[in-house]
């Protein structure tokens, strides 16, 4: 087991512990949600109640932001578009528009569900002579739809942490230059935890990307993300992330690929009328040794990220 994945399973262990700590009263941030606070009316429709419900929802978990790579456990109601300018040592160049990202959706008070579109790449290379064909545009595989389930939470003034259980859906789609010849859908259920004190937070996931189809080719990959997170000046959000997949089967059975992904989330910009825009910049390193990812591997050796949400 690498380092990294350790650092992964040991931030869980401590988010764990550290759920139940209290929260010091100079810790508190956003006010919490207190008896009297708004809850849809028993009588109300599904659509009418639709944003007490929402409300509800985000008053009684921290009020983090969501990190550019790793998947909040918080519940979150937004539009989101991203933008990935990958390199590789190979002379490979390809910039991925939209990273998969698209509509996410607050239906009850402890559900999210998230609609997404395929992203669509452009790659090209410094010597198209070395790889003749293989430069082009299309849709990668698209992650389509990914289901929260909230297991427990508090806000900044009850303990500043929650518990999520997540499952996304993967869609093969993706035009045969971006794809191995074996592509098939996949599932994957994640845990993700967070935890809070005062201004700084962690976020984590951990998930094994499962394939439908052609099990024994393809293999399974665990992918882990763990955020550590600033607050300060309202407005201003750095971070840094790790970022890693491990791959348990297949032609890549054993390898892994590491990221460290500094970066830093300007938001929330008021709108009005309750709607807020964010906006995002990070710069993800592999640190992976390159002897251990060969080139079949379908990652990159760093990445210029950027990200653009309103939320609502």
């Amino acid at each position: 087991m690498s380092r990294t994945r350790s650092v992964h399973l040991v931030v869980f262990g401590l988010l764990g512990m550290a759920a139940a700590w209290p929260c010091r009263a100079d810790e508190v941030g956003p006010p919490a949600p207190t008896s009297d606070s708004p809850a849809p009316a028993a009588n109300s429709g599904f659509f009418s109640g639709w944003f007490a419900r929402k409300d509800q929802a985000q008053a009684t978990q921290p009020h983090w932001m969501t990190p550019l790579v790793t998947v909040t456990p918080r519940l979150e109601e937004e539009v989101r578009y991203d933008q990935l300018n990958e390199q590789l040592n190979n002379g490979q160049h390809v910039v991925n528009y939209g990273g998969g990202k698209g509509l996410e959706l607050i239906p009850t008070t402890t559900n999210e569900v998230i609609l997404n579109v395929p992203p669509y790449l452009d790659r090209t290379y410094s010597r198209t002579d070395k790889f003749p064909g293989s430069a082009g545009t299309g849709f990668g595989d698209w992650p389509a739809l990914l289901v929260k389930q909230r297991l427990l939470s508090a806000p900044e003034s009850e303990g500043n942490y929650i518990l999520t259980a997540f499952l996304a859906a993967g869609v093969p789609i993706a035009a045969e230059r971006f794809t191995p010849h074996y592509d098939a859908w996949a599932v994957t259920p994640t845990i993700a935890g967070g935890k809070g004190w005062g201004d700084f937070d962690i976020q984590s996931t951990l998930g094994v990307q499962i394939p439908v189809g052609y099990a024994g080719y393809n293999g399974k990959i665990v992918l882990s993300n763990t955020t550590f997170q600033y607050h300060f000046a309202r407005y201003f959000w750095p971070e840094i992330e790790v970022n890693e997949s491990y791959w348990t089967g297949g032609p890549r059975g054993g390898k892994y690929q590491t990221f460290l992904t500094p970066g830093i989330i300007l938001g929330r910009f008021s709108l009005g009328s309750g709607i807020n825009a964010s906006f995002g910049v990070g710069y993800q390193i592999a640190v992976t040794p390159d002897e251990v990812v060969p080139l079949v591997t379908p990652l990159y050796n760093r990445a210029l990220l950027t990200t653009g949400r309103i939320t609502f």
